[in-house]
């Protein structure tokens, strides 16, 4: 059992100090994905690795001026918050208006895609299971129906 001390001594060790321009101490800035696929203007941080008591990766996204996040869906859920500017987002067959501390709940298997559309950088922080499945990217037939409904024609970027 560790002593008061370590336990404390651990805890400080843990702290991630907030700094200007949205960005934490000793966190890397990092490419969104790592892969081709169909976003702009966007970087990643993540903030918390997750524990084996606490399984979950919480990150920080930050999507600059009229850039957007990639189209896609997965069998894991995430929450995001919104902290930095506002925006809109593709949840399924809907674009929502999103502003600062809304919190959004994006269900297994939802298509979504985030866009700063507001001349202004939009930053949220997402929480998911840190062991999770891969992006599904949208198919011609996927796109086909996703884009027979004007609004989210008119949204989506691929």
């Amino acid at each position: 059992m560790p002593t008061r001390f370590e336990v404390m001594n651990q805890a400080m060790n843990q702290v991630k100090h907030w700094q200007d321009g949205f960005k934490w101490e000793s966190v890397p800035i990092l490419k969104y994905k790592e892969e081709d696929s169909h976003f702009k203007n966007i970087t990643r941080q993540v903030l918390f690795e997750g524990d084996p008591l606490l399984p979950v990766q919480w990150r920080y996204f930050e999507i600059d001026s009229e850039g957007n996040s990639t189209l896609e869906r997965h069998e894991h859920i995430h929450v995001v918050m919104i902290i930095r500017g506002s925006g809109n987002a593709l949840l399924g067959n809907q674009i929502v208006e999103l502003n600062c501390f809304d919190v959004l709940q994006i269900p297994s298997y939802t298509w979504h895609q985030f866009r700063a559309t507001n001349n202004e950088p939009l930053g949220f922080l997402c929480l998911v299971n840190k062991e999770r499945d891969k992006p599904q990217l949208p198919n011609a037939e996927n796109l086909e129906e996703l884009r027979s409904d004007p609004q989210i024609a008119e949204f989506i970027r691929v």
